[in-house]
């Protein structure tokens, strides 16, 4: 007989679906992307920063726009690159992880961590600034009148999407394909309309570019021409932000990952370079000029539908114009996808707190998509969703990471020369996005360091703090828990030394001694612990059983494969519990299961085990630390307690048994 729900837990299922089946079949095919969902899903982050990457890049030239050519250039030649870097990034690491796993495992752990918290707040100012845009672009539509409301409807846009993220990825991603492919659909029309009503004028592009060229080399000279399109090409920085999405989501891609990466990296590649380009292209074409409260696409709209009728003009305008706005929007989803999975990967690192590493019921990272929509909504309602202040933080911390780890795959190649065929092509294709990415990343730090960027720095410095404090602090725990562990040596020796003795009777159920269900988790000091305490305590007891509820988090969940080698190892890790009581004369059995909810997962088996052994009492281990701190409460779950409550309410007896360490 199933528990019925409580009111929380039919709102809760209302609001992000029930529970999925880890027994169905097709449950990986159902909440993985295809290359194309991952486009939209991954790839709408660097679309939407078409909407302020180029013209920033465009206005940074002043009154030298031809240059404008050779910024577009280098735009493309430098997503193209970083795209290329990083698809090898994704044939090395084909079970994802993205800069923090190229950084931890290529060059050290310290600088994976510091890769990671860089790319943590690069997720959580994409979501920030991508609602804070959507919002701009939308009340620029309506009423002067209406504009109090614009934060509350940013507000509200981090919660839906935080909503949709609860549900899964997929359910995160199909409602938003409309939007991006008419987004894609009226910027590609746009390019191609004015490349086509331009055909004669190519000719005078190319001579006006040579002249402002010459032009600007006799008023600065040849260097100062130099810093003028670096600077401009610098300012477009956020242009390239998103590309190391894909590295990190590649556990929600379909089978075959790798393949469906690397297409998913080739789309991005072409249509953000395409889109760029082209629109940079376009505000040279139709020279277009700032113009105050106007974007330079708003402008370059205008100029492009100013000969046509004017209620298609108008028409088309509006629709295009929306869809940048809503765009935006979507681009933090981005933020959603890839924030809670590098959190997740340096939780299990012991970085963070291990339930960030943990699944919900819909095999979704639950509390990473929380911490990110939580984070998002601060930083929206402290800036009051001021994008001229969120810009400023913006795209200094992905170029961190952007450098770590094409410095990484640089060691890599040359670390395997000689030995992988084409590892000089390979490094050479990582060493100029390392020197792409180093110049970015000193440019934009330069030129945004006393506009404001130094707030980025104080809160990722702040985060890098925070993951150190709790990894010492893990680390100081498991020196506590050695002496645990010894148990373990003294049960395998004493195993053995028993185990030679031929002709033993195997153990029999007694009917007439209660029956201890010890709830362990794996063969360990904890568990062993445990046992001696129920033994040393309740001496009468012979009959045992051993239960425990594997769990499936971020790092375990990659396949039907992992799965089953994960039910393997809880079969074996119980086996040595049967085996050593069997060996001390006392009757054993092991019961387990697998799921992402131990207390709802244990006490469904407990319910079983208590039904067929109605004279039972169950057990539980729980650490007892020297001091009660922040950190042991936030570091370590009480899942016993919760359990411990369930059974009670089933009126199921359920003891913990302290285990203290000093």
């Amino acid at each position: 007989m199933t528990d019925k729900p409580n009111i929380f837990g039919r709102m809760k299922q209302f609001v992000i679906g029930g529970a999925r089946s880890l027994h169905d079949p097709q449950l990986f095919h159902k909440i993985s992307l295809v290359a194309f969902f991952a486009w939209v899903g991954l790839g709408s982050d660097g679309l939407s920063s078409c909407c302020y990457g180029p013209e920033e890049a465009f206005l940074a030239l002043k009154t030298h726009m031809f240059l404008g050519i050779f910024v577009a250039l280098a735009t493309a030649v430098t997503i193209f690159v970083i795209s290329s870097s990083y698809s090898q990034i994704i044939e090395l690491f084909p079970a994802g992880g993205g800069g923090y796993l190229v950084a931890s495992k290529l060059l050290s752990p310290s600088l994976g961590m510091v890769s990671g918290c860089a790319l943590l707040v690069d997720y959580v100012l994409t979501i920030a600034i991508s609602i804070a845009s959507g919002a701009d672009a939308l009340f620029s539509f309506l009423p002067p009148a209406l504009l109090p409301f614009k934060l509350p409807v940013a507000v509200i846009g981090v919660l839906i999407l935080t909503v949709l993220n609860m549900r899964g990825a997929k359910e995160s991603v199909l409602p938003l394909i409309p939007i991006f492919l008419l987004f894609l659909g009226t910027h590609i029309f746009v390019i191609i309309y004015t490349l086509i009503t331009h055909v004669p004028q190519l000719g005078s592009v190319v001579s006006a570019t040579i002249a402002d060229v010459n032009v600007t080399r006799a008023e600065i000279g040849i260097f100062g021409m130099f810093v003028l399109i670096m600077r401009a090409y610098s300012m477009g920085a956020g242009t390239y932000t998103g590309i190391e999405a894909v590295s990190n989501g590649l556990p929600i891609l379909r089978e075959p990952r790798v393949e469906t990466a690397k297409k998913t990296m080739k789309y991005m590649a072409i249509s953000l370079a395409t889109v760029a380009c082209g629109l940079m292209l376009g505000y040279l074409l139709y020279r277009v000029q700032f113009q105050a409260g106007k974007t330079l696409n708003a402008v370059l709209l205008e100029n492009m539908t100013a000969a046509w009728n004017p209620h298609t003009a108008y028409i088309f305008l509006l629709v295009t114009l929306i869809s940048e706005a809503v765009i935006l929007f979507v681009a933090a989803q981005t933020g959603f996808l890839g924030g809670p999975r590098v959190l997740a990967n340096m939780a299990q690192d012991r970085w963070f707190p291990f339930q960030f590493a943990i699944l919900s019921e819909r095999f979704v990272t639950q509390n990473g998509v929380l911490l990110m929509g939580g984070a998002a909504l601060i930083l929206i309602t402290l800036s009051q969703g001021s994008v001229k202040f969120l810009v400023v933080l913006y795209a200094i911390n992905v170029f961190i990471t952007f450098c770590l780890s094409q410095l990484g795959m640089v060691r890599h190649w040359w670390s395997v020369r000689g030995k992988v065929k084409a590892w000089l092509k390979k490094m050479i294709i990582n060493g100029v996005g390392l020197t792409l990415t180093t110049f970015i990343l000193f440019s934009v730090l330069i030129i945004k360091f006393h506009e404001g960027g130094w707030i980025t720095i104080f809160i990722t410095g702040s985060l890098i703090a925070v993951a150190v404090a709790i990894k010492r602090y893990y680390k100081r725990t498991m020196k506590l828990l050695v002496r645990l562990d010894n148990l373990v040596h003294a049960a395998e020796i004493a195993r053995s030394v028993e185990g030679n003795e031929e002709g033993r009777p195997e153990p029999k159920f007694d009917p007439e001694s209660k029956t201890a269900v010890i709830l362990v988790n794996g063969f360990n000091g904890m568990g062993l612990h445990t046992v001696f305490n129920v033994r040393r305590l309740f001496g009468d007891i012979r009959n045992f059983v051993f239960m425990t509820a594997g769990i499936i988090d971020a790092g375990n969940f990659k396949g039907v494969n992992a799965i089953t080698e994960l039910e393997k190892h809880i079969k074996e890790e119980l086996d040595h519990y049967v085996a050593f009581m069997k060996n001390q004369g006392f009757y054993a059995e092991s019961c387990s299961t697998v799921g992402t909810e131990v207390a709802e997962d244990v006490s469904k088996m407990a319910a079983e085990i208590f039904e067929r052994y109605p004279d039972s009492v169950f057990f539980g281990g729980q650490i007892v630390f020297p001091e009660d701190t922040i950190f042991t409460k936030m570091l370590y779950n009480y899942t016993i307690w919760a359990v411990q409550r369930r059974l009670h309410q089933k009126g199921i007896p359920f003891i913990v048994m302290p285990i203290r360490v000093s």
